[in-house]
């Protein structure tokens, strides 16, 4: 597993259904020199809207470079490193074979797995193509997250070397959990049982499995 390219970017702005909103979306590389990782992220990148991006548990957006001749075909266009508002394009970290909690140490840095990159519409008004976070969705081409648990610098080429495993969730299973698999009670609470996953996602399962509880009560 290694670091195919690293990317930082500002605040702009993107159309969306006539509006310009702001976004960071563009990320752009920084070619191979080292870059700072703190707690929040990379030096030198910003996230436009801090309540849905950024934070401890979103300080490294990753995405597979396995992916993007899918998306190249699908889009009919050249996708070059943080098309997605990646920072880092990864090789070897595909979410099937990701699990939550799974620690590397990465360039003088150690990171964790948090949680997937959820879609959001931001993609759609990049790429002009409003099928696409549903898309992602739907066919586990997520992307992830990582928190950074020691600060280090981190550059393209880097190896992510694993360095300790916390669970058998992996990215995958939470991403069939939240938009396929939502009936799975079961395979909900397994994925709330993992301590690594990101709060802001275990709300989102939480009030799915309440849903279940109310339903199985009215229906008992």
């Amino acid at each position: 597993m290694r670091v195919v390219s690293l990317q930082v970017g500002g605040a702009g702005t993107v159309r969306w259904r006539g509006k310009l909103v702001r976004s960071a979306i563009d990320k752009r590389p920084v070619g191979d020199r080292p870059v700072p990782l703190h707690s929040e992220g990379f030096e030198g990148d910003e996230q436009a809207d801090r309540k849905l991006h950024g934070g401890s548990d979103k300080a490294v957006c990753c995405y597979p470079a396995e992916h993007m001749r899918h998306w190249e075909e699908l889009l009919e266009q050249h996708l070059p490193p943080g098309s997605f508002g990646e920072n880092l394009r990864v090789e070897g970290l595909v979410e099937p074979d990701a699990n939550i909690g799974d620690t590397f140490e990465l360039g003088g840095a150690v990171v964790q797995v948090s949680q997937p990159r959820g879609p959001c519409f931001k993609l759609a008004a990049r790429w002009g193509s409003r099928r696409l976070p549903n898309l992602m969705a739907k066919e586990g081409r997520s992307g992830l997250y990582l928190r950074v648990l020691h600060s280090g610098s981190v550059r393209a080429g880097d190896e992510l070397r694993l360095v300790d495993r916390r669970s058998e969730v992996s990215v995958a299973d939470v991403m069939r959990v939240t938009y396929v698999e939502r009936d799975d009670a079961d395979l909900i609470a397994r994925v709330m049982e993992v301590p690594e996953l990101a709060e802001q996602w275990r709300a989102g399962l939480r009030a799915l499995l309440r849903r279940h509880i109310v339903v199985d009560d009215v229906t008992a």
